[in-house]
């Protein structure tokens, strides 16, 4: 990869991790758009970087996590079930879902489809509940829940957030509380994901290669930052009704340009 293929792919893994549109998706894409082609380093690269997006969120968060021994035990239980997922499907997600197109424009137009009935159909009881519930107070049951559903997100173009912020929502929690959980359990996720991707494979890249990764680390580091604050605004007056119709156009000439092979 050129400097500036890996700035953009910085900068695409930035601006999508924290958005109900899918990240992986995004980015192989823009692979594919970049003619860069997929190799084992290349999907090593796509799920190393977005630990700068999530740190990101740890030095945004960082006095909130350490405030309470109890946010850092929740982040643990709602884990488990990605965590144990994500360890068992790892070879199928490395060697048959990254980088295909197929699986990702389906799963970003069925996707949206979702995220516009869920919208539809939510009451306006956001506020109310982000007074009666926060991240101290969640049972077991709840963060398991949410932990099984971002598991969903194995499946690329499903979205990581998206999936624990429509389950969070429809469980009764508040639009700001599953909103900022949804990055806080991104932290493990994406921590435990990386330090496996480079147990496994990631002792035998080259210096240039992790010179590679370093620059899209940091690239998607500052982007992220800025997605993080603008997001909180954002649903202060929104709803996610935005990021449905994205997905589904989105997704829908994603399809459309693989029906006439035009990608």
């Amino acid at each position: 990869m050129t400097i500036i293929q890996t700035i953009i792919l910085g900068i695409i893994e930035g601006f999508t991790e924290f958005l109900p549109i899918s990240s992986t998706a995004h980015i192989d894409i823009a692979r594919s758009i970049l003619s860069i082609p997929t190799s084992n380093f290349i999907k090593s690269f796509e799920i190393i970087i977005q630990l700068g997006a999530i740190l990101a969120v740890f030095l945004f968060y960082f006095k909130k996590i350490f405030s309470s021994w109890i946010y850092i035990r929740n982040l643990i239980i709602a884990f488990i079930p990605t965590g144990i997922i994500g360890f068992i499907l790892y070879k199928i997600i490395k060697s048959f879902l990254l980088g295909n197109i197929w699986v990702e424009s389906i799963a970003l137009f069925l996707g949206g489809i979702i995220i516009l009935i869920f919208e539809n159909r939510q009451a306006k009881k956001d506020e109310v509940l982000d007074e009666k519930i926060n991240l101290e107070n969640m049972n077991i049951k709840q963060l398991l829940i949410l932990g099984t559903a971002q598991a969903l997100a194995v499946i690329p173009g499903v979205s990581r957030s998206g999936a624990v912020i429509i389950s969070g929502r429809a469980i009764g929690l508040g639009k700001k509380l599953i909103t900022e959980f949804s990055f806080l359990l991104a932290i493990p996720t994406m921590l435990s994901a990386t330090l496996y991707d480079i147990y496994k494979s990631g002792l035998s890249f080259s210096n240039s290669q992790w010179g590679i990764i370093l620059l899209g680390f940091i690239v998607s580091f500052i982007i992220a930052l800025v997605v993080i604050r603008w997001l909180l605004e954002y649903i202060k007056k929104h709803n996610f009704k935005i990021f449905g119709w994205y997905r589904i156009v989105f997704g829908g000439l994603l399809i459309l340009a693989l029906i006439i092979k035009i990608i």
